[in-house]
């Protein structure tokens, strides 16, 4: 059996505090407002240690599906990348970026996501003949009965616009992706910080969903079965997603560092076992109890609910 612990938004802080003479001048400045003013979901770094530790004894692998770093900061980058290696000593770790993460338009130029995070992009590309440019997406990684293939919807948006975009280049990269032998003889696991499924109105997907999801799901429509893992909502739900040739399960993880008093919220990790013909067996979550400390099992809700 292959377990996958799944974890999101880590929304990792500056252990110095906040830099302001990086906040005032930027869209970092609306970030920082939000950050203060969210009292009712408080990210807590006991809570985020706890989880980390837990997903890491749990898993033979972990993903973290964006939102990683709070603003972006340099220093945020650093204390990120020390709790992911400390986690990769008990599972490997594979990540793709969110919204958070290339906050300013001069990280995304730069490719800081990449360079911080390069030890969890190792990907497998090359080594099966798919040639994509180094930091590009996807990222794909093939491990016993999964193949997993990491997104980037991490576009810098204006302010107070948090909307994610693929683009056609990585989508027809997708599915160049999606056809090759050693990826459909594997279960596709699908990483991506925005959700791929999304019943609101129009403007409300434009100001913080997928702009793309509907081509995101074209590309999907061939699979017979697999998982869609997402962040971003700070909420815990499963769906499905009905394709041609059978179904996926698409399923968000909450922030891994959240205090709230809902379990679809409180911070835990997501856990899918794969056994070796590819089947998912089982989807569980496990929350955090704040009085022990410890992670309980909960049900997921659905999705939309």
């Amino acid at each position: 059996m292959f377990r996958i612990a799944h974890v999101s938004d880590l929304h990792v802080l500056s252990p110095t505090g906040v830099e302001w003479r990086r906040v005032v001048l930027n869209k970092r400045i609306t970030g920082q407002v939000n950050l203060m003013l969210s009292r009712g979901r408080v990210h807590r770094r006991d809570y985020l240690l706890r989880v980390l530790e837990a997903a890491g004894a749990a898993a033979d692998h972990v993903v973290v599906t964006g939102d990683i770093t709070n603003l972006a900061h340099e220093s945020e980058y650093r204390e990120a990348t020390r709790l992911l290696t400390e986690l990769s000593r008990s599972a490997e770790v594979t990540v793709a970026p969110g919204n958070h993460d290339v906050y300013l338009p001069t990280l995304h130029h730069h490719g800081r996501f990449h360079r911080h995070f390069a030890p969890f992009l190792k990907t497998d590309l090359p080594e099966i003949g798919v040639e994509l440019q180094p930091g590009d997406f996807p990222c794909v990684k093939l491990r016993g009965p999964v193949a997993f293939i990491a997104l980037s919807s991490a576009v810098p948006r204006p302010p107070f616009v948090s909307a994610g975009y693929l683009g056609h280049e990585q989508l027809v990269a997708l599915r160049r992706v999606l056809s090759h032998p050693e990826v459909r003889s594997r279960t596709p696991v699908i990483l991506v910080h925005h959700p791929p499924l999304d019943e609101r109105p129009r403007p409300l997907q434009l100001l913080d969903g997928l702009v793309d999801a509907a081509a995101l799901r074209d590309v999907l429509a061939e699979q017979a079965r697999g998982l869609v893992l997402f962040g971003h909502t700070h909420l815990r739900q499963q769906g499905r997603l009905g394709t041609r040739a059978g179904a996926l399960d698409v399923v968000s993880a909450s922030g891994a560092a959240l205090d709230h008093p809902s379990d679809t919220v409180r911070a835990g990790f997501n856990l899918y076992e794969i056994d070796d013909t590819g089947d998912v067996c089982t989807i569980e979550a496990h929350v955090l109890d704040p009085t022990t400390l410890e992670l309980v099992g909960v049900p997921i809700a659905p999705l939309g609910a």
